[in-house]
């Protein structure tokens, strides 16, 4: 069975039709990335999986369960939509950091918030406040060390180079554990010295077996990492399959001169 499973996909801003039904499915440690043109859906479709976009159309199901529906999403409360989204991490193509907090506080705070709630409702593994608290500071410094910012916890955002800004910002995610973990241009707010460092990390995270999807302009990046390749075009998905297929056969002629282009860039 499918980790996650996306079925006729619609979302019209106004009468403009962004996302015109999207189809696709992963496995469990799968890669995905979603390669395309400015304009083409990447963006908002990613947005839609996270919660952050209500499509007008289709179902969204994970492990099996429908977690939207199309249909009937107007039914969802505010409660279910706030859970459905923490099966995504989303992170984003500037960082999002909160400026007033340190390193260390911008991994704890939403993780801190989650599980403070869960003890309210009794629903939690820990017994207080402070033993959930000192559980989430030793899971905040494990995932600082995992992206290589052990020696930064103490850091404000202002205080660190791009690149260190968004691994802190991949480290944020991972800490309410997400299903899947999308990545909106992880690299294109960073200069090109800065982009090796974030690829590396989302390449390590591969081989721990995490669930990604990655809208990415780093062709070299989702021919090597990605298990599966999503080419999108005016709101569809005009081609999809392995990297080996996508790259070095493709079929659509919208793939073909979009590759070209994206190859002769670099």
């Amino acid at each position: 069975m499918a980790l996650l499973e996306v079925k006729n996909i619609r979302k019209n801003f106004g009468k403009t039709e962004v996302l015109k039904g999207i189809d696709f499915s992963m496995e469990k440690g799968d890669v995905v990335a979603i390669i395309g043109s400015s304009g083409s859906g990447k963006t908002t479709l990613l947005r839609c999986l996270n919660f952050l976009e209500t499509p007008d159309v289709g179902t969204i199901s994970l492990d099996g369960k429908v977690i939207f529906n199309g249909e009937n999403h107007k039914q969802l409360s505010d409660a279910e939509v706030r859970k459905n989204r923490l099966h995504f991490g989303l992170v984003f193509q500037s960082f999002n950091l909160f400026p007033q907090y340190n390193v260390k506080r911008n991994l704890t705070l939403a993780a801190e918030l989650l599980e403070f709630e869960k003890i309210k409702n009794s629903t939690s593994e820990y017994a207080d406040k402070k033993q959930a608290s000192e559980a989430i500071s030793r899971k905040a410094d494990e995932l600082l060390r995992q992206v290589g910012l052990s020696e930064k916890e103490k850091s404000f955002p202002c205080e660190l180079s791009g690149g260190q800004q968004q691994r802190v910002a991949i480290a944020r995610a991972l800490a309410l554990e997400p299903d899947v973990l999308c990545f909106d241009e992880p690299t294109s707010a960073l200069d090109p010295e800065l982009t090796g460092e974030v690829l590396r990390v989302i390449k390590e995270l591969k081989n721990t077996n995490k669930t990604m999807i990655v809208v990415t302009h780093e062709m070299e990046f989702a021919k090597n990492v990605a298990d599966t390749i999503i080419y999108m075009a005016d709101g569809v998905i005009e081609e999809m399959g392995s990297a080996q297929e996508v790259f070095e056969n493709p079929k659509s002629e919208k793939l073909k001169s979009f590759l070209k282009s994206s190859f002769e860039k670099i």
